[in-house]
Order: C-alpha cells, then structure tokens, then sequence
C-alpha cells in the first residue's frame, strides 16, 4: 500500500450527546422537506436498505464506523468493569449499563453510508481491539470481533440491519445476536437491541422497543423498554427506560430499572428499597474523542475512513458534486464487482469471518483467528 492513499484516511467526531445538544430546528425542517421528497416514490413496507442516498442525506461516515463507536467511544472503562465485578450480580449490572452506552443518538434525515461488502472497520482505543467486517450487501449484514486481552473480555456481533418505511416514519430493526463473554468468569451475555425510529411528525429520531439481556450461567435476566409504554404499562418519554432484573429460574424480581438513555439511568434494589446510579450518560457518552490513524502503512484497502474517504471530505467541505462523483465511483464498481462475480461464478468469502445463515436461526458468523490483529487506529485517551 502506497503512503499517499492512506493519507486520505477520514475520521470524524464521534456521535456523542452533544450531537442531541446541537439539534437545529430550522435545518430539521429543511432536511424533512427533503427526505419526503426522497421517499415520495417508495411504498409502505418496502426494504429502504436498498435505497441509496444522495451525499446530502449522509453524515461524514459509514454504518460500520457508527457501530464501532458505541463499542469503543466511551469516557469511562465500562467494558472492563464487567468483567471486575466481584459478585454474579455487580457484573450483569455492569453489563446492563455497557449495553446502553451502545444507544447512540442519530441525527434526523441524515444516515450514514451503507458500507460496502467486504468492508472492516480495525480500531482499538487501550487493550481493547475492535474488527469489524460487513459480511453481506443485500441484505446488509456486519460482523464484529473485539477482545480485551488485559480483561479477557471477548464481545461478538452478527447484526442484520431492517429498514422499512411505515405511514410516517422509518424503522430500522437491528437483528442478530451480541454476544459479551466474561472468560475469566465462565459468563456468556447474550443480549438484542431496540428499533432505531425517524419519525417525520414531529420530525426526530428515538430508540423504540424491546431489549433483553441473558446469562444462562448465573440465571440473571433483564428486560427493558424504550420510550413508548413500559413493561408495567406506564407511558415513557422518546428517551426513558423502564425494566427489570430478576432470576430466570424462580422469577424472582430483583431491581427495578427507571430514568433517560441521554442522561441517568436508575437501579432500585427491590429488596432494600435502595437507589442508585446504574448508567450515566455523561459519564459514558459525552466529549468523546475522535479516532487517530498511528500506523499509516497498517491501513487495510477496506478500512471505512479510506474507502469513503473522498465522499466524506466532499460533504465536509459542502462540495456537493465531488461528494456526489465519488460516491457514484463506489456504487458502480460494487455493481462491477458483483456482475463479474456473476458471470465466473464465484462466491464472495469474507476475509475474517466463517458466515452461517438458516430461515430458522438467521445470520451467524464466527471470527477465523482466535484474537483480533493489533489496530492502525486507535482511540487516545484523555489527557
């Protein structure tokens, strides 16, 4: 790889709560003015992840780069507290809070790029190494290894992303099992994730839905509710959560779960009364920093921030026919790729990943190498 290509390499400020802070009314109402323009010819129900966007409806990254910092943009360590809690129940707590950090806020009308396949996301930010790999085109479906070594931590991800339009809104439903392994425990987390919805009346975007967290080794089980109704029926704001621990076995419930995925979310102790902090917001998502390449000649072909690299200083710039140009130049050489693919024909193998799917089980992927390669970028601390 030559030093003038990866020179390109674009990172940009993580999505954080600032991003919510920022919010213009007055371009929300020109941006919705322009997304139903967009979606005038799309029916109800139809599959938006084939829908490619103009760069004026794209933020500066790519889906994998937005998946990747709710894995490693974070202001305090909560990944390795997970696994340094010393009792069964402090390390799902610690769980639980890791999983909401990963709730991210989006900006309305606005998306990021649609990654193409083949595509890696390679990141690390302390012991922490993040791969991500897009595994599928059509549909859209991302695989993710990342290990903590120093914690012995090992987090998978097979995600399929489902995006559809209904009546007035967009909703996007991540599927596909999250996989947390505790290895100097013995505990495997298996947990889901809530709707994203972009909703045009009022125009916003909000995390909708259900979301479960399991660990078959302890028989501790979490359910949580976002925004809408709660688990007890009680009408939320487009931000709260409500939900529950209890034990899976005897159906006992432990805690109780209260408060706003951007700001705090409260645990109170059923069998005390006791209340506390369980996850902050400020403390996990605010002031994030933004990645930094330390190893130019590490950076693979497929690296997001270089593949998108010149669409991404196009819409930074606001030169809207460069930004349009060379995202053309990527569509149509996926349209290339897949047309010769067609006529040998081949097979598309991913490069770190052994992939699976079923009607019954959906997409299942497994990492090729037993650890993840050290990263070219990574994510400096704070001073």
């Amino acid at each position: 790889m030559n030093i003038k290509e990866v020179t390109k390499v674009v990172l940009t400020k993580p999505l954080s709560i600032e991003s919510i802070n920022s919010y213009d009314e007055n371009k929300a109402s020109k941006i919705l003015q322009g997304a139903l323009s967009l979606l005038k010819n799309v029916r109800p129900g139809s599959d938006l992840t084939r829908l490619e966007l103009p760069p004026m409806f794209n933020i500066p990254k790519s889906q994998l780069q937005c998946y990747g910092e709710s894995v490693y943009c974070v202001s305090d360590d909560l990944l390795g507290k997970c696994n340094r809690g010393e009792s069964p129940i402090e390390r799902f707590k610690a769980v639980l809070a890791w999983n909401i950090s990963t709730l991210r806020p989006s900006i309305f009308g606005v998306a990021p790029y649609n990654p193409i396949l083949g595509e890696t996301h390679h990141v690390s930010r302390g012991t922490l190494i993040v791969l991500f790999e897009q595994i599928s085109y059509h549909p859209p479906v991302t695989a993710l290894h990342a290990m903590d070594e120093k914690e012995n931590v090992e987090l998978l991800w097979c995600q399929h992303l489902v995006s559809k339009l209904s009546g007035t809104l967009v909703e996007v439903k991540m599927q596909g099992k999250r996989e947390l392994k505790l290895m100097n425990h013995g505990e495997t987390y298996v947990m889901n994730s809530p709707s994203l919805l972009f909703k045009f009346f009022p125009p916003g975007v909000e995390w909708e839905g259900s979301d479960q967290v399991k660990c078959h080794e302890t028989g501790l089980e979490a359910e949580l509710t976002f925004g809408g109704r709660s688990f007890l029926g009680l009408r939320g704001t487009s931000r709260s959560i409500k939900g529950k621990i209890f034990d899976s076995s005897s159906k006992k419930l432990l805690f109780e779960i209260n408060g706003q995925w951007d700001k705090s979310v409260m645990l109170k102790d059923l069998k005390n009364g006791e209340v506390k902090v369980l996850y902050s917001a400020k403390e996990a998502i605010l002031g994030l920093t933004t990645p930094i390449v330390i190893d130019p000649k590490g950076v693979w072909q497929s690296e997001s921030a270089l593949v998108w690299s010149e669409v991404s200083q196009g819409i930074m710039s606001k030169d809207w026919a460069k930004a349009i140009e060379a995202k053309k130049a990527i569509e149509e050489n996926q349209r290339v790729l897949l047309k010769e693919r067609k006529s040998k024909p081949e097979t598309w193998v991913p490069k770190h990943f052994i992939v699976s799917y079923s009607k019954e089980n959906g997409w299942d992927c497994s990492p090729l190498e037993k650890t993840v390669p050290p990263a070219p970028i990574i994510i400096p601390f704070h001073s």
